[in-house]
């Protein structure tokens, strides 16, 4: 009986001992709220691995990383995050994993008089829109897209006074969902989501309008959980899992770029 209680007690301790936590946690950009969430809940039901997300900026999220903020992985908006943190030897070089190219839309509520299929990103311009939704482009990389779309277009000087910043791309994707901005330049990803579909309407902004979204995720070195973080990464390359990433907007870049 004193041996059954022994091995009982020591199949616990090893249950909740680090390396056998059946968590990974990860740190994720703002527009891959509705796709990681799908995708996490997938993984976990084939693996048992359970993946608690936290989504925010990248740029905030890089510096929570730098900061000591336990995660196992880190999902960019881009690939220079994620490259600061190997050179700061805070991420796993051989890990580095371009998972999506990211796209910007200009998306409008169901019922705006804005004509934004024939005049796109021109319609900013419009009297009616007082307020126009942008991610911080300080540390949100669809915010830097955003900006670099209106200076593209030549509009900066005459729409800076109505630009009102999100902390993140989701947020800039509420205010203009709530009504609280009249335009607002997000990631498509936010447009196909549940929360938007069907809401609005969208102009995808012409690909040469901003810098390459390079979507980028990393295995943070003081994870704890690094076999099941890569695990995550393998699933993230299988054909089911990268359409999930393509029915919210997604480029899938080639194999080994």
């Amino acid at each position: 009986m004193k041996k059954t209680w022994l091995i009982f007690c020591l199949l616990i301790l090893v249950s909740v001992a680090p390396g056998f936590a059946q968590e990974i946690t990860v740190a994720a950009a703002a527009d891959l709220n509705a796709a990681l969430t799908e995708l996490g809940g997938q993984f976990a039901a084939t693996s048992g691995v359970q993946v608690k997300l936290s989504f925010g900026a990248s740029g905030n999220l890089s510096t929570q990383i730098q900061n000591g903020a336990p995660f196992d992985l880190f999902f960019s908006a881009d690939e220079d995050y994620p490259k600061q943190l190997i050179e700061k030897s805070l991420a796993e070089k051989d890990s580095l994993y371009r998972y999506a190219i990211g796209r910007l839309v200009l998306w409008v509520p169901a019922d705006s008089p804005l004509d934004i299929e024939h005049k796109g990103i021109q319609s900013l311009l419009d009297p009616s829109v007082k307020k126009i939704s942008i991610a911080n482009p300080q540390h949100a990389p669809y915010g830097r897209a955003a900006e670099a779309a209106i200076r593209h277009a030549g509009i900066y000087d005459q729409v800076a006074p109505r630009l009102v910043l999100g902390e993140n791309v989701s947020q800039a994707a509420q205010f203009v969902e709530s009504g609280n901005a009249q335009a607002g330049l997000v990631a498509l990803s936010h447009a196909l989501a549940p929360a938007m579909k069907g809401k609005g309407k969208y102009w995808q902004v012409p690909l040469d309008f901003y810098p390459t979204l390079n979507q980028a995720a990393v295995i943070l070195s003081r994870s704890q959980q690094k076999e099941k973080a890569a695990q995550f990464l393998e699933f993230l390359r299988k054909p089911e899992a990268t359409e999930v990433l393509r029915r919210y907007g997604f480029t899938i870049p080639d194999a080994g770029k």
